[in-house]
């Protein structure tokens, strides 16, 4: 690989990175007002912050040449096994070494 082709992946890779961020930062502000302002929750905006959120989460992963759905089924598989009869407290806060 060139180093102007990993230049491009890092520039993609970030630019995925800084966007996902600040699409978080929309989606939690909505939330914010929400629970804290006592605003009515616009959930047709919410949608729409969470698309973002999405699409930034998908741009991320082509940019690395990740498969989003390998990815996903990465993410159920790790929690299958860490909480095998559901989510627990105590399951979350005692955790095996490694298991991120």
């Amino acid at each position: 690989m060139t180093q102007t082709e990993k230049s491009k992946i890092r520039a993609d890779f970030l630019t995925g990175a800084w966007g996902l961020s600040g699409e978080a930062g929309e989606l939690n502000d909505l939330v914010k007002k929400w629970i804290f302002h006592k605003k009515p929750l616009d959930r047709e905006h919410m949608k729409k912050e969470i698309g973002d959120v999405c699409w930034y989460i998908a741009d991320i992963c082509h940019s690395m040449g990740f498969d989003l759905g390998e990815i996903f089924q990465m993410n159920i598989d790790k929690l299958k096994a860490r909480y095998p009869e559901g989510f627990s407290e105590q399951r979350a806060n005692n955790r095996s070494e490694g298991d991120i």
